[in-house]
């Protein structure tokens, strides 16, 4: 199968045939990842940047509670479904794998990344209409969205190994974190600014994905609804 379908490789007129690319396991997991990602951004801005105090009992109210509550929860799922989305990798056909491990050693990965990156600075006027991720795309997962999203996960678990106590699972699996930068405050900081790269990234992507399924006439947001890549006139 093919990662990417150029235009003038193709008869005048004619459309390529529809592509199953997602399974339902990764359709599911990009959803539910997706209002994941919104209730840690949120709920993790307000733990750094806390609300102003409301009137009343405290013990009633418990506002901070319920904020630092859903973090943690959303944490731990965040982090199984991290761990889900490796199984996919192997358990799922069609390009589950492109997440992780794009084509960087093939000649057609390396003349589709800059087609598509003279076409999103607005230079070339003819799109790639693509059977996968788009080499830009997948970089920009990668590098935006897959590795901070793994030092949320670690640096997350190593400040939360001081709250459980040395004799907790976490801090076995995740203390030396801490160990090597000495301090959480460093951890703090890596941990909002792998959030905002992850926030900054989230917001590029949306808009890529609408202008792609209107401009290069391929399904990107219906694709994660439907599993199945279509391509229009």
């Amino acid at each position: 199968m093919k990662d990417y379908i150029p235009y003038h490789q193709l008869p005048e007129g004619s459309i390529p045939e529809p592509v199953s690319i997602y399974g339902p396991g990764i359709r599911i997991w990009h959803w539910v990842n997706a209002l994941l990602v919104v209730v840690l951004c949120v709920t993790g801005y307000f733990i750094g940047v806390p609300p102003p105090s409301a009137m009343g009992d405290t013990s009633t109210l418990y506002i901070m509670g319920w904020i630092r509550f859903l973090h943690l929860a959303a944490g731990y799922l965040f982090a199984l479904l991290a761990l889900a989305r490796v199984w996919l990798t192997f358990v799922e056909k069609g390009i589950s794998h492109q997440l992780f491990l794009p084509a960087v050693w093939r000649a057609e990965w390396f003349d589709g990344f800059k087609r598509q990156l003279l076409w999103n600075l607005l230079i070339n006027d003819k799109p790639i209409r693509y059977v996968g991720l788009n080499p830009l795309g997948g970089i920009a997962m990668l590098f935006l969205y897959i590795l901070p999203g793994l030092l949320i996960i670690l640096t997350g678990f190593a400040m939360y190994a001081e709250v459980t106590g040395h004799d907790s699972w976490q801090y076995l699996l995740f203390g030396w974190i801490t160990a090597i930068f000495g301090n959480t405050m460093d951890l703090h900081v890596i941990h909002r600014l792998a959030m905002w790269a992850m926030v900054g990234f989230a917001f590029v992507h949306i808009y890529i994905a609408v202008r792609e399924d209107v401009l290069s006439r391929q399904t990107m947001i219906s694709s994660m609804l439907s599993g199945e890549r279509q391509y229009r006139r």
